[in-house]
């Protein structure tokens, strides 16, 4: 399918069961905190017992278990009816009980793009080496393609011994399908994978899915992107060839695949919990999600299996990158958006797929998109206005925007036509298939929407314009006696201006779970990315005539951005191993890029400036995070306190915390959130009569120089007020931490709305920035 935004079909859990469950039963997944215990036999146990006191027996129990959860947390899965699920809630231990939710994947200059074009006003140079530690990053996405180029392990040294995971055996996909790159690989399906559980009689629950191997493409296409090793003369069918590689660390990075999602039912919530387990379990450093629900059903932190995976794996030191979804421009969008979670924006790089409409009268008309055309470069083809070609059954506006079924194949057949997509919910895609569904040789869209990226319309001859190049052609159909055309296959252009722009489907803030916490965090690039992919398309829509079957594609979404911070965050915790995550999070979001090529502020597609709720600290800056001078650390105690403040009590905490003596701090609320140690500030309710808060930060230098002096840049905007006491950091070898507070404060012409600013320490080396998000009300 050409234009899509990659994401999985959604399946409604209710159809996933089969015959054996009882029509009142479905999946629930019963969460328990972190776990108490060493031994996974005693906490297996422990659950079959739990289970059991809502039914009949012990066997009745094993045979209603689908998963055991026992390394990163404890909990379980389990086929009940509504009532036992709800008395379940009640007993001594249990934090959560939910049905199991279907979750959706969010869908290489880009990487030259980052560390070179991006930073040149920049000191920062570009090194490949080999000279920082291995890194593992795990995927919880949709299974891998390992013959793919990207995954060759040449030049790559043993596997680390501290790797304790699995390369496990499935259907078309063998032990020896891993190597020195790909070095695990694990699947889920009931559970057949996991030893302690193979004598229990299993629940058929969803389509069978019995191999690691990637059945969609967005697996290998996130995987190559964040970790590919060099691909020389990679291309899609001959469009973007160059060099295709993962992040500046790839050549010793290490993979890891966790397949939770499959074409079929999406990406199960039991099953994402089983992969965060099991990445635990084995030892990857960072977990590259890209995963997440739609923003009008997100779940409380205690019932969302990626908060709940992701605060646990974030307790054992492994950095959790996720995207933000693909549901912009609108606000309030953003998913992911635990403090926990680092959580990814989407923007573009500096190349442009350009498909160019040539009219009779010589001039010519830019346009975008990537197609194979086999339209002569001459315009010889007649063009059609779709608007004056109705079918008789529909309207001259339905006709104008492509819509099925509406346009007459008596007039359009054989004819280049012009459809209007800016009043319509019609995509680009299914007005392509329209017009060929008519009879038309090619299609010219007027979309001013999503101008960033270039949709794919595979073999058939099609580009998108702008309502202002449109203006063009439609004079030119109106003043001309037989109006022509022609439409050029793509041309890939690079140093396209400006660049990045945040991109139109990227999911805004701020959070509608967490408003004192800006997300997203980072954006990267998300869209028309190149990277390996599945070679099992056979469509003749796609494949370009005596052509086999593309190694490469390039599609759009965050689920691309994700694993651009995650390759990024791979390189800067290879040079820094001692640092923790939010050391490494924090360096990658203060040294963020804030200003595009023009050398001008980010700005969204529209040209229209860009806030922290589109881009969140900026553009990521692999090079210039690994010297970032400062870094916010935030603990776990951290992310306990919020979760007191964002409303749990101290007997959930306990079982979250796995301390029996926890306790909430006294006072706690949600406004408290603001003084997390976070790298980035936001206030979410300010009054703008006599309002005035003050937050707390605490800055932790980590640069060579033990003793530097920082001074405070205050960038606010008019009607805010903004001070930092003290205005100078004096670090020491004694006091590598010195806290700092800002007070915010309406002023006289201040207005109602959110207010956006930075506040930057600088040493003369280092410009250490934090944005902030204040809403006056």
């Amino acid at each position: 399918m050409g234009f899509k935004l990659y994401f999985a079909f959604v399946f409604q859990c209710s159809l996933l069961f089969c015959s054996v469950i009882a029509e009142d039963e479905k999946v629930y997944i019963v969460y328990m905190g972190s776990s108490l215990h060493n031994n996974r036999e005693e906490l297996l146990t422990s659950q079959l017992e739990v289970l059991s006191s809502v039914l009949e027996s012990p066997g009745q129990a094993k045979q209603s278990l689908v998963y055991s959860y026992t390394y990163a947390f404890t909990g379980f899965a389990a086929v009940l009816s509504k009532e036992q699920a709800t008395t379940l809630m009640g007993k001594p231990g249990v934090l959560s009980v939910f049905p199991d939710p279907v979750l959706n994947l969010h869908t290489t200059h880009s990487w030259d793009y980052l560390e070179t074009e991006l930073v040149k006003p920049m000191s920062y140079s570009r090194k490949q080496d080999n000279s920082g530690a291995d890194i593992i990053i795990g995927f919880l996405d949709s299974g891998i393609w390992p013959e793919a180029a990207s995954f060759s392990d040449k030049g790559m040294g043993p596997i680390p011994q501290r790797w304790k995971g699995a390369c496990v055996k499935g259907d078309d996909f063998n032990a020896s399908n891993c190597n020195r790159k790909i070095i695990g690989a694990r699947y889920y399906s009931g559970g057949e994978d996991d030893d302690m559980k193979k004598n229990m009689k299993q629940k058929p629950i969803w389509t069978q899915t019995r191999s690691a191997r990637d059945e969609q493409g967005h697996g290998t296409h996130t995987a190559s992107t964040a970790a590919g090793n060099i691909v020389e003369n990679a291309n899609y069918y001959g469009v973007a060839s160059g060099r295709a590689r993962g992040g500046p660390a790839s050549s010793s990075t290490r993979i890891a695949m966790y397949r939770v999602c499959a074409p079929d039912y999406g990406c199960p919530g039991v099953q994402i919990l089983a992969g965060f387990d099991d990445a635990v379990k084995d030892g990857v450093d960072i977990l590259s999600v890209s995963i997440g629900f739609r923003s009008f059903n997100q779940h409380d932190f205690v019932e969302d299996p990626i908060a709940i995976g992701a605060f646990h794996a974030t307790q054992r030191g492994i950095l959790v990158v996720s995207s933000a979804g693909n549901e912009g421009p609108e606000s309030n969008t953003v998913i992911n958006t635990a403090p926990w979670i680092f959580t990814i924006a989407a923007s573009t790089i500096d190349r442009e797929y350009q498909s160019n409409v040539v009219l009779g009268n010589g001039k010519i008309v830019k346009g975008k998109g990537i197609n194979f055309s086999n339209l002569s470069h001459s315009a010889v083809h007649p063009l059609v206005y779709a608007g004056s070609i109705p079918d008789k059954s529909s309207s001259a506006s339905s006709a104008s925007n492509c819509e099925l079924a509406s346009l007459d194949a008596r007039k359009a057949k054989g004819k280049v036509v012009l459809c209007f997509g800016n009043n319509t919910d019609t995509s680009r895609w299914w007005m392509k298939e329209v017009v060929r569904d008519a009879g038309g040789i090619g299609t010219i869209i007027v979309d001013d929407s999503q101008t960033s990226e270039a949709s794919n319309y595979g073999t058939f001859p099609a580009t998108t314009v702008s309502g202002t190049s449109a203006m063009e052609i439609f004079s030119y159909i109106k003043t001309a006696r037989k109006p022509v055309a022609t439409i050029t296959s793509t041309q890939a252009v690079t140093n396209y201006k400006p660049a990045p722009v945040v991109a139109y489907f990227s999911s805004r803030g701020p959070g509608g779970i967490t408003q004192n916490v800006i997300k997203p965090d980072l954006s990267a690039p998300g869209v028309n990315i190149l990277a390996a992919w599945i070679p099992t398309d056979q469509s003749s829509d796609t494949i370009p005539p005596g052509m086999m079957p593309s190694q490469f594609n390039i599609i759009s979404g965050t689920s691309m951005a994700t694993p651009h911070v995650s390759g990024a965050a791979a390189f800067v915790k290879s040079r820094n191993t001692a640092w923790s995550a939010s050391a490494v999070r924090s360096a990658l979001m203060t040294t963020a890029i804030s200003m595009n090529n023009m050398g001008n502020s980010l700005t969204l597609d529209t040209d229209m400036p860009g806030t922290p709720f589109d881009f969140g600290s900026g553009v990521v800056n692999p090079m210039g995070a690994l010297q970032p001078g400062l870094v916010y650390e935030t603990t776990t105690d951290d992310y306990f306190h919020f979760l007191c403040n964002y409303g749990l009590n101290s007997s959930q905490i306990k079982l979250i915390a796995a301390n029996e003596s926890y306790k909430c701090p006294s006072g706690a609320k949600v406004d408290l959130i603001s003084n997390m140690n976070y790298p980035s500030i936001a206030i979410s309710n300010l009054d703008i009569a006599n309002g005035s808060k003050t937050i707390i930060r605490i800055a932790t230098n980590i640069s060579p120089d033990q003793a530097p002096t920082y001074k405070v840049v205050i960038n606010a905007p008019p009607g805010l007020n903004v001070k930092v006491f003290p205005q100078t950091l004096q670090f020491s070898q004694t006091s590598p931490k010195l806290s700092f507070n800002v007070v915010f404060a309406p002023s006289k012409v201040a207005t109602k709305g959110y207010a956006f600013g930075t506040l930057t320490w600088s040493d003369g080396k280092h410009n250490v920035r934090t944005p902030f998000a204040v809403n006056i009300v």
